[in-house]
């Protein structure tokens, strides 16, 4: 009995370990077919990787130079706002103090077309007192008239005085004491005595020329009032205008006479008047 394998035997055990071969080989060929597969696929990956990662990286800088380019466009504003900001603050408190300047304007033109219409109530109150008072006498002698809320009350010189004399006559007393009987009534008016001539020059013992002569009458009406009749001399101002304040022309007869006149005039006091606007006035003061 040989121990020798047959050559049959052989040959089973030789193809045996060829088919394992081949089959290695072959399955070695489908490996590395396939890893030349993967290995090309991981390289289209891998270029389409670097090409996204590089779009990505292109874009996040551009994207951060935009984002810079914002936030200083952001900061530009805040700061414009900022700005802004202040700047209508102060024209706010502006208008606002504009606004209470206005108000307080419109307060004081109220307060002062308040006290003009007292003042004009008042001034034709005593316009129709003085002309109550003065009933009886005529036009030629006297007139009454109200202006800018005063009243005047203009007296020939034939009512008061004697011709180129400075003394007041009894008719013209008669006529000074009816008007006291108003003035004394009035506690808060202020009164102006003018005396008023032509211009034909004067000249006597007692007048040096016209402006004297109308400074003295006025001055003798002043004292028939207060003296006479006792109105209160701190109402009374006595002045004289000479020929130089005339109503009509000197070249006539009639004019002269018009012109020869003693004007006294009432004038309401202003004292709130006078108050108010003072009270607008800036201190000046403070800055000196």
């Amino acid at each position: 009995m040989s121990f020798y394998p047959s050559w049959q035997v052989l040959v089973s055990l030789v193809r045996k370990k060829y088919d394992i071969a081949e089959s290695g080989r072959m399955a070695a060929l489908y490996s590395r077919d396939s890893l030349t597969k993967l290995l090309g696929a991981s390289r289209e990956e891998y270029t389409t990787l670097v090409n996204g990662y590089n779009a990505i990286n292109a874009l996040y800088e551009k994207l951060k130079v935009d984002t810079a380019e914002l936030g200083q466009q952001i900061r530009d504003y805040q700061s414009k706002l900022d700005a802004n900001k202040n700047e209508t603050e102060n024209l706010n408190a502006q208008l606002q103090a504009k606004l209470r300047e206005l108000n307080e304007r419109e307060t004081t033109i109220v307060q002062l077309k308040n006290i003009i219409n007292e003042q004009n109530s008042r001034a034709k109150s005593l316009l129709e007192n003085v002309k109550s008072a003065l009933t009886g006498f005529n036009s030629d002698e006297l007139s009454v008239r109200e202006e800018s809320g005063k009243v005047y009350v203009a007296m020939s010189d034939k009512l008061l005085f004697e011709s180129g004399s400075a003394t007041v006559n009894d008719q013209g007393k008669l006529a000074l004491g009816k008007l006291a009987e108003v003035l004394n009534k009035q506690t808060d008016i202020d009164v102006c005595i003018e005396g008023h001539t032509d211009s034909v020059p004067i000249k006597t013992a007692l007048f040096k020329d016209n402006w004297d002569l109308s400074v003295i009458r006025a001055t003798s009406v002043v004292r028939i009032l207060t003296e006479t009749y006792e109105v209160n001399p701190l109402q009374i101002q006595p002045s004289g205008r000479g020929e130089f304040k005339p109503v009509d022309s000197n070249k006539t007869t009639e004019g002269r006479a018009r012109n020869r006149r003693t004007e006294i005039i009432i004038a309401p006091r202003l004292d709130k008047l006078y108050e108010l606007i003072t009270a607008q006035q800036p201190d000046t003061t403070a800055s000196s």
